[in-house]
């Protein structure tokens, strides 16, 4: 299948763009993720929970590895040159997602999402949903670019252990 993934996600003043990343799914993802959803009870609840699988096996080898080291994430440079996103920021959702923020969707749609930010060097995966929507909040909020550089700084470290990406 193709080298690139691409998909809609929610930016700055809740306006859709498309995402890049390296593909590292099946390419059959999407059908193997409703079977899967529909047979499996406890993966269902992790998806209802964060919308991520931790064993998810629509992942192949080496999307394994791309996702561990979050090289997937490199084509996101061109959404930055594109000025669809910024380095640092809250990740980019999906329309699901960002029903769930609720009444902090304003606050997420305040800031270009980023390709770091303070959900992923405060647990990333590890977190559950309502974590991951106060950590956006916070970053709106409390925005600096001392605390940029701070996040900056965390995400290496985070990136080389491979702590809560899957």
């Amino acid at each position: 299948g193709p080298i690139l993934f691409r998909h809609t996600r929610r930016g700055r003043g809740g306006s859709h763009f498309t995402l890049l990343k390296f593909r590292t799914m099946r390419m059959d993802a999407d059908d193997h993720l409703k079977r899967l959803l529909a047979d499996n009870e406890d993966a269902r609840k992790e998806w209802n929970d964060i919308s991520k699988l931790s064993s998810d096996p629509r992942v192949t080898w080496l999307g394994r590895f791309l996702r561990r080291s979050s090289l997937d994430e490199l084509p996101q440079l061109f959404n930055i040159v594109r000025g669809q996103m910024s380095v640092v920021g809250p990740r980019p959702i999906i329309d699901q997602e960002y029903t769930r923020y609720g009444i902090y969707a304003s606050a997420y749609a305040a800031a270009r999402p980023g390709l770091t930010g303070l959900w992923q060097v405060s647990g990333r995966n590890e977190t559950d949903f309502e974590t991951r929507i106060a950590l956006d909040t916070a970053y709106v909020r409390d925005w600096t670019l001392g605390r940029d550089i701070v996040i900056l700084l965390k995400t290496f470290p985070t990136v080389i252990s491979g702590r809560g990406a899957y």
